[in-house]
């Protein structure tokens, strides 16, 4: 069995990448230390990038004849190769820099897919290399039969490694180009409900296993590509059915995908850094889709079996209700809250969709010019991915000391006199307490509806949340309803407010 030697060297500095990562994933569990994070994930991944060019530099050989006619081999760095990969760095590189430069933040969550997808597809890229060429990743031994041609034969632990990494890989990637689809609008947020959804994938899921499991003592090129073929179909299978209310578990599932397809390369290519790197990532978003699973009441399964949000875009508006409720204006609102002395902001994904972070920065601001006592209440499900919301405040420099999460405010409505909502429909919809029959009972809410007086803006009343539910604060005899869009409607308060 032909084993890799690594270089002591190596294995420290993937150990100290590894800290590195470490260190990252603490920094970005709080927005004031995210920065910090940031810096330590890029030094450690740029010990890792160094470290395996460095340990993995192509040679080529030559022949040379001496003086004495004997022959003596002598290797070269291939230079050749070097600068492609240097080149495929920096062709990555760039693209990665321009798009984050540019990328919208609203549009986060489609970047965040479409990365997600980007790991996937490099794991079945590696896995279709390793099996195409096991020598070269020290993976088989070289079998010379007595007829025939010598071929290779991957290690039975090697295929193990290998078809749990094209299949995680292969799930990732389709999984995450539907995510993005539907995130981007290109696909109706409405869950697709496929007819026998489930026993379809159940069959899938055993089928790959099972040849998985047939994989370790068959490496016929039959079993290995329809591995690959049934883990894209289950991929999108699996994302189909699951509509927007639930894209916040989608995102960090996804995200845990991410993770383990990187660490089964890690085993096939014995690179330490992808073992360490692909489990943290892993199990860090498998953490958060608990989380997440936690703040909709929701179990991980019914998640996963999908058919729940459905997206207003999608589903279309819902019929007004006759209900009576009370309208208000800009001037209104600007003198309520410049009367009280704390007002709560809710921020949701209609603040998104209308770019509102920075004129709602802009509101506070002035209201604590003039003595009020402003926070910002985020619900962990606010938006469509995990973070959405603070991602969006942190843009728009909104001071992280009045950023305060749902376990940490929940009880302040209660002492508040002013709750201003912008675009944040289920989160706050106090159905979810009361109302057994509604399809968003038992989800932790924001309770706004405990504050003196609530503004809430929406574009009209005929919308739904993702949840396709109507939302029972509208009719409240506290709330007043600012219909218009979120932007236009915060920039007028701040005019009233002057």
């Amino acid at each position: 069995m032909h084993e890799l030697t690594v270089s002591p060297w190596a294995s420290l500095a993937y150990l100290v990448a590894g800290v590195c990562f470490i260190l990252a994933l603490r920094g970005l569990s709080s927005p004031a230390s995210s920065q910090r994070g940031n810096r330590f994930g890029i030094i450690g991944m740029t010990i890792a990038v160094v470290t395996t060019l460095v340990t993995h530099v192509p040679f080529v050989q030559h022949l040379l004849v001496s003086d004495t006619g004997s022959t003596i081999a002598v290797r070269a760095i291939d230079w050749t190769t070097v600068v492609e990969i240097l080149a495929a760095i920096g062709v990555g590189a760039a693209i990665g820099l321009v798009t984050a430069r540019r990328i919208a933040m609203t549009a986060m969550p489609q970047l965040v897919a479409a990365f997600h997808s980007l790991v996937g597809l490099a794991a079945v890229l590696v896995g279709v290399a390793a099996y195409l060429n096991p020598q070269a990743f020290g993976i088989s031994d070289l079998v010379i039969p007595l007829i025939g041609q010598p071929f290779a034969v991957i290690h039975p632990v090697s295929r193990i490694e290998l078809g749990l990494g094209v299949a995680i890989g292969a799930i990732t990637f389709s999984g995450s180009v539907i995510a993005f689809l539907k995130l981007n609008g290109n696909m109706g947020g409405k869950p697709i409900m496929l007819p026998g959804r489930h026993v379809i994938n159940l069959a899938l899921l055993a089928g790959i296993l099972g040849l998985i499991a047939y994989f370790v003592t068959d490496q016929a090129p039959w079993i290995f590509w329809t591995i690959v073929i049934l883990s894209f179909v289950i991929g999108f299978l699996l994302i189909v059915p699951i509509g927007g209310a639930d894209m916040p578990v989608v995102v960090s599932m996804l995200n845990s995908y991410s993770g383990w397809a990187a660490a089964a390369m890690g085993f096939t290519l014995h690179n330490s850094a992808m073992i360490i790197t692909g489990a943290l990532v892993g199990s860090s978003g498998a953490i958060l889709s608990y989380i997440m699973c936690r703040a909709m009441n929701r179990s991980f399964i019914s998640v996963i079996a999908g058919g729940f949000g459905q997206s207003s875009d999608a589903g279309g508006p819902a019929a007004v209700s006759d209900r009576p409720w009370k309208r208000g204006s800009a001037e209104d609102a600007a003198f309520l809250m410049s009367q009280a002395e704390q007002v709560i902001i809710v921020p949701g994904y209609g603040m998104a969709v209308a770019q509102a972070q920075h004129v709602l920065r802009e509101m506070g601001d002035k209201l604590k010019a003039e003595g009020v006592r402003v926070k910002y209440a985020i619900h962990p499900v606010a938006g469509r991915m995990p973070g959405h919301m603070n991602v969006l405040l942190a843009e728009a420099n909104v001071p992280y000391d009045d950023v305060f999460e749902l376990e940490d405010i929940n009880s302040e409505f209660a002492q508040t006199d002013v709750a201003f909502v912008i675009g944040a429909n289920d989160v706050t919809n106090p159905a979810a307490k009361t109302d057994k029959t509604s399809p968003i009972y038992g989800m932790p809410v924001l309770d706004v509806e405990k504050a003196k007086i609530v503004l809430f803006i929406k574009r009209s009343m005929g919308g739904v949340g993702y949840a396709g539910v109507d939302n029972e604060l509208f009719y409240r005899d506290n709330t007043m309803m600012l219909l218009a869009d979120a932007k236009k409607m915060v920039e007028d308060i701040v005019k009233a407010l002057d």
